[in-house]
């Protein structure tokens, strides 16, 4: 019983969307159709890579409250410098990626809060896509809107991503020593450094990784979008928070589940199409989303009086 309430409660996500784009099939049937998909879950793919990078956090027991406006900044680079200069494009990914991990040791070493680290860096990362974009414009490389607008055999693309994302999650959590390492350190972390592992190295990888991810995102919603704007990743920081939650993670750190968490960032991204589908006001559709959160998290709860999971 105890495990079937584990599985249950990380696939709330899941269930939550099943019933969502169930809802939306019911007013619009067609919303099941290759097209009908590639239209609904299209703003998902960003958003999944921007979901990685959250639950390599959580994952530790972190959180990014920078992850918005960093994509937004990968977004910027991709713009006004890959285009015209891949290679200083490329240094300043790796830059980025750089200073994602010198963060991660930061907080190792000076036991240094998380959240008060990177909202700080939110608003670096905010400062250098204004330099770069003060208002909306710059170019997508002709690659990043091709691969955007590919249209995939069978499978549509949002739903391929999608899948790829929920792997690498996998992959990383569940296959990799590394991963194991992670999820120790989260939930556990005096058992890991007694074993030998460096916590420093540790979490200075985490933050790199997540840092890899939030390009990738940010290179995908350019590709998307076709220009850059500093705030067009804002909202991400709250729904990959609230993707992991909903996919089964914890802040304790050592619990999140790749699949549970894609599904999640699926399942904010439909509860937005699902209000334009029912034709709910704009003015009202940002706390009928919460409102969305709320009852299926309470579900959770109700699977899980403690609020713990296995």
């Amino acid at each position: 019983m105890k495990r079937f309430r584990s599985v249950a409660s990380r696939l709330l996500s899941a269930v939550t969307f099943v019933v969502l784009l169930a809802l939306i099939v019911k007013n619009q049937p067609m919303s099941l159709s290759y097209t009908g998909l590639t239209l609904l879950l299209g703003s998902a793919i960003p958003i999944v890579f921007a979901t990685l990078a959250q639950m390599m956090f959580v994952s530790i027991g972190d959180l990014d409250l920078s992850i918005g406006p960093f994509v937004s900044l990968s977004a910027a680079i991709g713009a006004i410098v890959l285009p015209h200069s891949p290679w200083l494009a490329i240094l300043l990914y790796l830059l980025a990626i750089g200073v994602y991990a010198l963060c991660g040791a930061l907080i190792e070493l000076r036991r240094l809060s998380s959240i008060v680290v990177m909202l700080g860096m939110s608003f670096v990362w905010l400062g250098c896509a204004l330099l770069l974009v003060p208002s909306p414009g710059g170019e997508a490389p002709q690659f990043l809107v091709d691969l955007m607008s590919w249209r995939t055999p069978l499978i549509p693309l949002p739903v391929l991503i999608a899948l790829l994302g929920a792997l690498i999650g996998y992959v990383i959590f569940n296959v990799t020593v590394f991963g194991t390492i992670v999820r120790g350190l989260g939930g556990n972390p005096k058992v890991i450094q007694r074993s030998g592992h460096s916590a420093l190295a540790i979490r200075t990888g985490v933050y790199a990784l997540a840092g890899v991810f939030g390009i990738v995102a940010g290179l995908l919603m350019l590709g998307q979008t076709t220009s850059a704007d500093a705030n067009q990743a804002s909202s991400f920081t709250l729904i990959s928070i609230a993707s992991v939650i909903l996919g089964g993670g914890e802040f304790v750190g050592g619990k999140v589940f790749a699949l549970g968490s894609v599904f999640g960032a699926l399942t904010m991204t439909l509860a937005t199409s699902f209000l334009n589908f029912y034709e709910v006001s704009s003015d009202w559709q940002v706390a009928l989303q919460g409102i969305i959160l709320i009852v299926a998290l309470s579900l959770r709860t109700v699977i899980y009086p403690s609020g713990k999971l296995a």
